[in-house]
């Protein structure tokens, strides 16, 4: 029998309960365990690395200027505080559906359901995102080696200069391909596809140095702190990387170890790539020509050398990797999905796994054909400061939970601890707010209405048919 009010709003998911359905204890879970360190923390860097410098340095730098620098700092220490929570949480819940299945097991469905609606909208929107650059480096690419480029009408969303963006609509379909044909494989990829961007942005910044001038880097926060406040905003949806490591905690080996290790060579190797880009890309090109400037870091090469080759190099170093920020961030979008539909907020169909390949087809076909829509029609800057809200969001519940999980269930066995607990979660926590505090008012009236819309299946469906309702609240 259903119970009434809050209580029924509240209840837990018992840590027990997904232990034994994650396999974590007896290997016995419903998805392969394939992945090991390494390529753990390749999906993470492949998530983000890409994201911020490839696309997002040009949407940030004018909000900024040159200090857009302290805004990848900031951005990164939020990361780094962030990612010693989520590096307690996945060794303690080595589960799928990283921050949303954390809440479920601490602060109850309600607020579980609200953070996989922020997941979904952080993964969905930012594999949007991305795949929205993907066209500006791929025309950059034919106009440096064919001479051609895909006209402005099939490669730009509306208001934007096009019609539609089939460029971005294509990647999304060709990474839901590789998805569907198992994790292993893809998982295989994307490590390709990190090491060519790694070497790709490691030969533009050595380029880059070489025309860095101060006179680029004045006056160095023409918009005060303010301005470096909405810029950090801005780029930390690049910081979602750790956040896709904790997707696949049923895909990994030795979990309780692999996930923090793979969290924290995520944000070193993502924070010190965007600093030297950053510091790179501004130092090389005035600041006011970044507003506007599509394929931004192809164009920098271009003036600082006065060769084609540079630029041809970068321009397909971008095409490669942002397939590969795709392609993780459809992956972690796919495994949320697969958490809540197993948990029965939503319908069976995004739980139901394919006997064959191991991995959830219809949810990931589902979800490619939203985001490739998404992608297709909705301007960049919207969809990054969109993705920001879900991810700074979804951070503040995990930082949360770690105290809640700490004070609610100290016997539990954690193969990592916080470290200066309770302090680093709770400024963790301030972090988050500050920058949630400096996004753009637009973001917060979309979110809004996303939220909204989430609460209204939740309460017309997923209240109803989740698998807890009528079980007794557990503490786990």
């Amino acid at each position: 029998m259903n119970r009434p009010g809050w209580q029924q709003l509240l209840r837990r998911k018992p840590v027990r309960t997904l232990l034994a359905e994650s396999g974590t204890e007896d290997g016995r879970g419903e998805l392969s365990r394939s992945i090991g360190v390494v390529r753990l923390t390749m999906i993470g860097v492949g998530s983000t690395v890409g994201t911020g410098i490839f696309i997002v340095l040009n949407e940030a730098v004018p909000e900024a200027g040159p200090a857009v620098i302290l805004s990848f700092v900031i951005a990164g220490i939020t990361a780094a505080l962030t990612a010693l929570c989520y590096a307690e949480l996945a060794s303690t819940i080595p589960v799928s559906g990283a921050s949303y299945t954390y809440a479920y097991a601490t602060l109850g469905e309600i607020v579980a359901y609200a953070v996989g609606a922020c997941l979904l909208l952080e993964y969905g929107v930012a594999a949007s995102a991305v795949a929205v650059g993907w066209g500006e480096y791929l025309n950059a690419f034919l106009a440096d080696t064919a001479g051609w480029q895909i006209p402005a009408a099939l490669s730009a969303p509306p208001g934007e200069g096009g019609i539609i963006n089939v460029p971005a609509a294509v990647l999304v379909a060709m990474c839901g391909v590789l998805l569907m044909r198992g994790t292993r494989e893809s998982a295989t990829i994307n490590a390709v596809t990190v090491g060519i961007k790694l070497a790709v942005l490691l030969l533009f910044s050595a380029i880059a140095l070489t025309a860095f001038s101060t006179q680029n880097a004045a006056p160095f926060a023409p918009f005060g702190v303010a301005g470096i406040g909405t810029a950090a905003s801005t780029v930390f949806f690049s910081y979602i990387g750790m956040d896709t490591v904790s997707t696949g905690g049923e895909e990994v080996r030795n979990p309780r170890r692999t996930l923090p290790l793979a969290i924290f060579w995520t944000v070193v190797i993502v924070t010190v790539i965007y600093v030297l880009v950053a510091v790179a890309g501004v130092g090389a090109q005035a600041w006011q020509r970044f507003e506007g400037q599509d394929a931004g870091l192809v164009v920098i090469l271009g003036d600082v050398t006065g060769a084609g080759w540079p630029a041809i190099v970068l321009a397909l170093g971008g095409v490669v990797s942002i397939f590969g920020v795709t392609l993780t961030t459809l992956y972690g979008q796919t495994r949320v999905l697969f958490s809540m539909g197993r948990d029965g907020l939503l319908p069976e169909a995004f739980h139901r796994v394919h006997p064959r390949t191991g991995t959830p087809t219809r949810n990931t076909l589902i979800v490619s054909g939203c985001v490739g829509v998404l992608a297709a029609v909705v301007p960049l800057s919207t969809l990054a400061d969109l993705t920001s809200m879900g991810t700074l969001v979804a951070f503040t519940v995990v930082s949360a939970g770690v105290i809640v999980l700490r004070r609610s269930r100290p016997d539990l066995t954690r193969g990592f601890r916080v470290p200066g607990y309770p302090v680093t979660p709770a400024l963790s926590i301030a972090a988050c707010l500050y920058l949630i505090y400096s996004l753009p008012a637009v973001t917060y009236l979309l979110f809004l209405v996303w939220i909204t819309l989430a609460l209204i299946f939740y309460f017309s469906y997923s209240v109803r048919h989740s698998r807890l309702a009528g079980s007794k609240d557990a503490p786990g």
